[in-house]
Protein backbone atom coordinates (compact mmCIF):
# COMPACT_ATOMS: atom_id res chain seq x y z
CA UNK A 1 0.00 0.00 0.00
CA UNK A 2 1.32 3.47 -0.91
CA UNK A 3 2.62 5.67 1.86
CA UNK A 4 0.45 8.65 2.81
CA UNK A 5 3.12 11.06 1.55
CA UNK A 6 3.40 9.44 -1.89
CA UNK A 7 1.96 11.61 -4.68
CA UNK A 8 -1.28 10.38 -6.21
CA UNK A 9 -1.15 9.61 -9.92
CA UNK A 10 -3.85 11.56 -11.77
CA UNK A 11 -4.64 11.04 -15.44
CA UNK A 12 -6.64 13.80 -17.15
CA UNK A 13 -8.05 13.67 -20.69
CA UNK A 14 -8.57 16.64 -22.99
CA UNK A 15 -5.69 18.80 -21.74
CA UNK A 16 -4.87 20.81 -24.87
CA UNK A 17 -7.03 23.72 -23.67
CA UNK A 18 -9.79 24.85 -21.33
CA UNK A 19 -10.66 23.06 -18.11
CA UNK A 20 -8.32 20.12 -18.79
CA UNK A 21 -5.28 22.36 -19.28
CA UNK A 22 -6.02 24.52 -16.25
CA UNK A 23 -6.70 21.49 -14.03
CA UNK A 24 -3.50 19.70 -15.09
CA UNK A 25 -1.40 22.75 -14.30
CA UNK A 26 -3.18 23.43 -11.00
CA UNK A 27 -2.61 19.89 -9.71
CA UNK A 28 0.96 19.71 -10.99
CA UNK A 29 1.83 22.98 -9.24
CA UNK A 30 0.23 21.92 -5.95
CA UNK A 31 2.39 23.45 -3.16
CA UNK A 32 2.25 20.19 -1.19
CA UNK A 33 3.22 18.14 -4.27
CA UNK A 34 0.39 15.69 -3.64
CA UNK A 35 -0.06 14.77 -7.30
CA UNK A 36 1.77 13.49 -10.34
CA UNK A 37 -0.29 14.46 -13.37
CA UNK A 38 -0.46 12.64 -16.68
CA UNK A 39 -2.02 15.22 -18.98
CA UNK A 40 -3.32 13.60 -22.15
CA UNK A 41 -4.60 14.91 -25.45
CA UNK A 42 -5.53 13.42 -28.80
CA UNK A 43 -3.16 15.63 -30.82
CA UNK A 44 0.29 16.24 -29.31
CA UNK A 45 0.76 18.99 -31.87
CA UNK A 46 -1.35 21.13 -29.52
CA UNK A 47 0.79 20.58 -26.40
CA UNK A 48 2.77 23.84 -26.49
CA UNK A 49 0.21 25.88 -24.58
CA UNK A 50 0.05 23.28 -21.80
CA UNK A 51 3.83 22.95 -21.59
CA UNK A 52 4.25 26.72 -21.38
CA UNK A 53 1.66 26.97 -18.59
CA UNK A 54 3.21 24.04 -16.70
CA UNK A 55 6.57 25.79 -16.39
CA UNK A 56 8.99 24.06 -14.02
CA UNK A 57 6.47 21.34 -13.18
CA UNK A 58 6.85 19.91 -16.70
CA UNK A 59 8.79 16.66 -16.50
CA UNK A 60 8.63 16.70 -12.72
CA UNK A 61 5.04 16.56 -11.53
CA UNK A 62 3.46 16.77 -14.99
CA UNK A 63 3.88 14.44 -17.95
CA UNK A 64 2.23 15.05 -21.32
CA UNK A 65 0.99 11.95 -23.15
CA UNK A 66 -0.98 11.13 -26.28
CA UNK A 67 -4.39 9.52 -25.87
CA UNK A 68 -7.42 9.32 -28.12
CA UNK A 69 -10.27 8.19 -25.87
CA UNK A 70 -12.10 6.85 -28.93
CA UNK A 71 -9.24 4.46 -29.79
CA UNK A 72 -8.84 1.28 -27.74
CA UNK A 73 -5.23 0.91 -28.92
CA UNK A 74 -4.41 4.50 -27.94
CA UNK A 75 -5.96 4.05 -24.49
CA UNK A 76 -4.07 0.79 -23.91
CA UNK A 77 -0.75 2.27 -25.07
CA UNK A 78 -1.07 5.28 -22.78
CA UNK A 79 -2.08 3.29 -19.71
CA UNK A 80 0.69 0.71 -20.23
CA UNK A 81 3.28 3.51 -20.21
CA UNK A 82 2.34 4.71 -16.73
CA UNK A 83 5.13 4.17 -14.23
CA UNK A 84 3.95 1.66 -11.66
CA UNK A 85 1.05 0.76 -13.94
CA UNK A 86 -1.74 2.17 -11.80
CA UNK A 87 -3.85 5.30 -11.38
CA UNK A 88 -5.22 6.83 -8.22
CA UNK A 89 -7.49 9.35 -9.95
CA UNK A 90 -8.96 9.38 -13.45
CA UNK A 91 -10.45 12.64 -14.71
CA UNK A 92 -12.58 12.23 -17.84
CA UNK A 93 -12.62 15.71 -19.32
CA UNK A 94 -12.36 15.27 -23.11
CA UNK A 95 -15.58 16.15 -24.87
CA UNK A 96 -17.31 17.46 -27.98
CA UNK A 97 -20.18 19.92 -28.28
CA UNK A 98 -22.92 20.17 -30.89
CA UNK A 99 -25.50 22.95 -31.08
CA UNK A 100 -28.22 23.68 -33.60
CA UNK A 101 -31.63 22.64 -34.91
CA UNK A 102 -31.82 18.84 -35.01
CA UNK A 103 -32.88 18.78 -38.67
CA UNK A 104 -29.61 20.46 -39.67
CA UNK A 105 -27.30 18.07 -37.82
CA UNK A 106 -25.81 15.16 -39.72
CA UNK A 107 -25.62 11.69 -38.19
CA UNK A 108 -21.83 11.53 -38.53
CA UNK A 109 -21.41 14.52 -36.19
CA UNK A 110 -24.07 13.18 -33.82
CA UNK A 111 -22.24 9.85 -33.55
CA UNK A 112 -18.91 11.63 -32.97
CA UNK A 113 -20.38 13.41 -29.94
CA UNK A 114 -21.50 10.12 -28.41
CA UNK A 115 -18.25 8.40 -29.40
CA UNK A 116 -16.27 10.94 -27.35
CA UNK A 117 -18.65 12.06 -24.59
CA UNK A 118 -20.06 8.62 -23.77
CA UNK A 119 -18.26 5.68 -25.35
CA UNK A 120 -14.84 7.27 -24.87
CA UNK A 121 -15.49 7.70 -21.15
CA UNK A 122 -16.86 4.17 -20.83
CA UNK A 123 -13.86 2.71 -22.65
CA UNK A 124 -11.34 4.48 -20.41
CA UNK A 125 -13.13 3.63 -17.17
CA UNK A 126 -13.41 0.01 -18.31
CA UNK A 127 -9.65 -0.04 -18.87
CA UNK A 128 -8.64 1.34 -15.45
CA UNK A 129 -11.16 -0.54 -13.29
CA UNK A 130 -9.30 -3.88 -12.98
CA UNK A 131 -6.25 -2.21 -11.41
CA UNK A 132 -8.35 -0.02 -9.12
CA UNK A 133 -10.44 -2.99 -8.01
CA UNK A 134 -7.33 -5.05 -7.33
CA UNK A 135 -5.86 -2.30 -5.14
CA UNK A 136 -9.25 -1.56 -3.56
CA UNK A 137 -8.96 2.17 -4.06
CA UNK A 138 -9.47 4.81 -6.71
CA UNK A 139 -11.44 7.88 -7.73
CA UNK A 140 -13.15 8.33 -11.09
CA UNK A 141 -14.11 11.92 -11.89
CA UNK A 142 -16.26 12.73 -14.94
CA UNK A 143 -16.72 16.30 -16.13
CA UNK A 144 -20.39 16.25 -16.98
CA UNK A 145 -22.69 19.27 -17.28
CA UNK A 146 -25.90 20.69 -15.90
CA UNK A 147 -27.19 19.63 -19.32
CA UNK A 148 -26.86 16.08 -18.05
CA UNK A 149 -29.60 16.93 -15.55
CA UNK A 150 -31.69 19.47 -17.44
CA UNK A 151 -32.16 19.41 -21.21
CA UNK A 152 -31.49 22.73 -22.93
CA UNK A 153 -33.09 23.86 -26.18
CA UNK A 154 -30.99 23.32 -29.34
CA UNK A 155 -28.44 21.32 -27.33
CA UNK A 156 -30.38 18.08 -27.80
CA UNK A 157 -27.45 15.81 -28.77
CA UNK A 158 -24.89 17.20 -26.34
CA UNK A 159 -27.43 17.02 -23.53
CA UNK A 160 -28.33 13.45 -24.48
CA UNK A 161 -24.68 12.39 -24.32
CA UNK A 162 -24.36 13.89 -20.84
CA UNK A 163 -27.62 12.28 -19.68
CA UNK A 164 -26.16 8.96 -20.84
CA UNK A 165 -22.94 9.37 -18.90
CA UNK A 166 -24.83 10.49 -15.80
CA UNK A 167 -26.90 7.30 -15.81
CA UNK A 168 -23.81 5.18 -16.46
CA UNK A 169 -21.87 6.74 -13.58
CA UNK A 170 -24.78 6.63 -11.14
CA UNK A 171 -25.21 2.92 -11.83
CA UNK A 172 -21.49 2.19 -11.61
CA UNK A 173 -21.04 4.16 -8.37
CA UNK A 174 -23.20 1.72 -6.41
CA UNK A 175 -21.13 -1.40 -7.04
CA UNK A 176 -17.76 0.37 -6.91
CA UNK A 177 -18.26 1.44 -3.28
CA UNK A 178 -17.70 -2.23 -2.44
CA UNK A 179 -14.15 -1.79 -3.79
CA UNK A 180 -13.55 1.58 -2.07
CA UNK A 181 -13.68 3.29 -5.47
CA UNK A 182 -15.56 6.58 -5.71
CA UNK A 183 -17.30 8.06 -8.76
CA UNK A 184 -17.88 11.81 -8.96
CA UNK A 185 -19.79 13.80 -11.58
CA UNK A 186 -18.77 17.46 -11.81
CA UNK A 187 -21.57 19.47 -13.44
CA UNK A 188 -20.58 22.96 -14.58
CA UNK A 189 -23.04 25.37 -16.11
CA UNK A 190 -21.80 27.85 -18.75
CA UNK A 191 -18.00 28.13 -18.76
CA UNK A 192 -16.06 30.66 -20.81
CA UNK A 193 -13.45 28.46 -22.49
CA UNK A 194 -12.06 27.81 -25.96
CA UNK A 195 -14.49 24.88 -26.15
CA UNK A 196 -17.47 27.25 -26.23
CA UNK A 197 -15.65 29.80 -28.38
CA UNK A 198 -14.88 27.23 -31.08
CA UNK A 199 -18.41 25.88 -30.93
CA UNK A 200 -19.96 29.31 -31.41
CA UNK A 201 -17.50 30.16 -34.17
CA UNK A 202 -18.60 27.05 -36.03
CA UNK A 203 -22.25 28.00 -35.57
CA UNK A 204 -21.62 31.39 -37.18
CA UNK A 205 -20.40 29.62 -40.34
CA UNK A 206 -23.19 27.06 -40.63
CA UNK A 207 -26.14 27.35 -43.01
CA UNK A 208 -28.30 24.82 -41.11
CA UNK A 209 -29.58 22.95 -44.18
CA UNK A 210 -32.94 21.23 -43.84
CA UNK A 211 -34.20 23.60 -41.15
CA UNK A 212 -37.57 25.26 -41.66
CA UNK A 213 -37.66 29.09 -41.54
CA UNK A 214 -39.53 29.29 -38.22
CA UNK A 215 -37.12 26.98 -36.38
CA UNK A 216 -34.11 28.75 -37.87
CA UNK A 217 -35.53 32.08 -36.75
CA UNK A 218 -36.05 30.75 -33.21
CA UNK A 219 -32.46 29.51 -33.13
CA UNK A 220 -30.82 32.65 -34.53
CA UNK A 221 -33.06 35.32 -33.00
CA UNK A 222 -34.12 33.79 -29.69
CA UNK A 223 -31.71 31.05 -28.60
CA UNK A 224 -28.39 32.67 -29.57
CA UNK A 225 -29.12 36.07 -27.95
CA UNK A 226 -30.42 34.30 -24.83
CA UNK A 227 -27.30 32.14 -24.75
CA UNK A 228 -25.10 35.25 -24.81
CA UNK A 229 -27.07 36.74 -21.93
CA UNK A 230 -26.75 33.53 -19.91
CA UNK A 231 -22.98 33.36 -20.44
CA UNK A 232 -22.63 37.01 -19.43
CA UNK A 233 -24.63 36.41 -16.26
CA UNK A 234 -23.91 32.84 -15.20
CA UNK A 235 -20.69 32.02 -17.02
CA UNK A 236 -17.75 30.87 -14.92
CA UNK A 237 -14.06 31.06 -15.69
CA UNK A 238 -12.11 27.79 -16.15
CA UNK A 239 -10.24 28.60 -12.92
CA UNK A 240 -13.53 28.69 -10.98
CA UNK A 241 -14.46 25.23 -12.23
CA UNK A 242 -10.96 23.88 -11.71
CA UNK A 243 -10.96 25.01 -8.10
CA UNK A 244 -14.15 23.02 -7.54
CA UNK A 245 -12.62 19.93 -9.20
CA UNK A 246 -9.49 20.19 -7.07
CA UNK A 247 -11.66 20.13 -3.96
CA UNK A 248 -13.48 17.05 -5.28
CA UNK A 249 -10.19 15.24 -5.94
CA UNK A 250 -8.88 16.20 -2.50
CA UNK A 251 -11.93 14.88 -0.67
CA UNK A 252 -11.48 11.72 1.41
CA UNK A 253 -15.08 10.59 0.78
CA UNK A 254 -16.21 12.33 -2.41
CA UNK A 255 -19.88 12.56 -3.34
CA UNK A 256 -21.49 11.46 -6.59
CA UNK A 257 -22.55 14.90 -7.85
CA UNK A 258 -21.12 18.40 -7.65
CA UNK A 259 -22.54 21.48 -9.35
CA UNK A 260 -19.91 24.20 -9.68
CA UNK A 261 -22.24 27.16 -10.15
CA UNK A 262 -24.75 27.94 -7.40
CA UNK A 263 -26.45 30.54 -9.65
CA UNK A 264 -27.54 27.76 -11.98
CA UNK A 265 -29.07 25.57 -9.25
CA UNK A 266 -32.58 27.13 -9.35
CA UNK A 267 -32.85 26.30 -13.07
CA UNK A 268 -32.00 22.63 -12.59
CA UNK A 269 -34.17 22.45 -9.45
CA UNK A 270 -37.29 23.07 -11.55
CA UNK A 271 -37.00 19.55 -12.93
CA UNK A 272 -37.11 17.92 -9.53
CA UNK A 273 -39.86 20.14 -8.18
CA UNK A 274 -42.38 18.48 -10.53
CA UNK A 275 -42.06 14.76 -11.35
CA UNK A 276 -44.24 15.18 -14.46
CA UNK A 277 -41.61 17.43 -16.08
CA UNK A 278 -44.22 19.99 -17.09
CA UNK A 279 -42.95 22.70 -14.75
CA UNK A 280 -39.45 22.87 -16.20
CA UNK A 281 -40.50 22.45 -19.84
CA UNK A 282 -43.25 25.07 -19.68
CA UNK A 283 -41.20 27.49 -17.59
CA UNK A 284 -38.33 27.45 -20.09
CA UNK A 285 -40.81 27.76 -22.94
CA UNK A 286 -42.49 30.81 -21.43
CA UNK A 287 -39.17 32.49 -20.59
CA UNK A 288 -37.78 32.04 -24.10
CA UNK A 289 -40.86 32.40 -26.29
CA UNK A 290 -43.46 34.34 -24.31
CA UNK A 291 -41.65 36.46 -21.70
CA UNK A 292 -38.38 37.50 -23.30
CA UNK A 293 -38.32 41.00 -21.75
CA UNK A 294 -38.83 39.50 -18.28
CA UNK A 295 -36.14 36.90 -18.99
CA UNK A 296 -33.61 39.58 -19.94
CA UNK A 297 -34.62 41.78 -17.01
CA UNK A 298 -34.17 38.87 -14.59
CA UNK A 299 -30.71 38.12 -15.95
CA UNK A 300 -29.79 41.80 -15.73
CA UNK A 301 -30.86 41.95 -12.08
CA UNK A 302 -29.01 38.75 -11.30
CA UNK A 303 -25.89 40.06 -13.01
CA UNK A 304 -25.93 43.23 -10.93
CA UNK A 305 -26.70 41.40 -7.68
CA UNK A 306 -23.69 39.16 -8.20
CA UNK A 307 -21.41 42.01 -9.23
CA UNK A 308 -21.08 40.84 -12.82
CA UNK A 309 -22.42 44.12 -14.16
CA UNK A 310 -19.16 45.75 -13.02
CA UNK A 311 -16.95 43.19 -14.76
CA UNK A 312 -15.95 43.01 -18.44
CA UNK A 313 -18.44 40.96 -20.42
CA UNK A 314 -17.01 37.77 -21.81
CA UNK A 315 -19.00 35.55 -24.11
CA UNK A 316 -18.08 32.54 -26.23
CA UNK A 317 -19.02 34.38 -29.39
Amino acid sequence: MARAEDPRTVLITGCSSGIGLHLAVKLAQDPQQRYHVIATMRDLGKKEKLEAAAGESLGRTLTVAQMDVCSEDSVSACLSSIKGGSLDVLVNNAGLGLVGPLESLNMTDIKKVFETNFFGVVQLIKAVLPSMKQRRRGHIVVISSVMGMQGIIFNDIYSASKFAIEGFCESLAVQLLQFNIFVSLVEPGPVNTEFEAKLMAQISKDNFPGTDPDTLSYFLNIYLPASKEIFQTLGQSPDDVVQAIVQVIGSTRPSLRYQTNALYTPLTALKYADPSGDLSVRTFYRLLFRCQPFFRFSLCCLRCLTGNCLRPRITPM
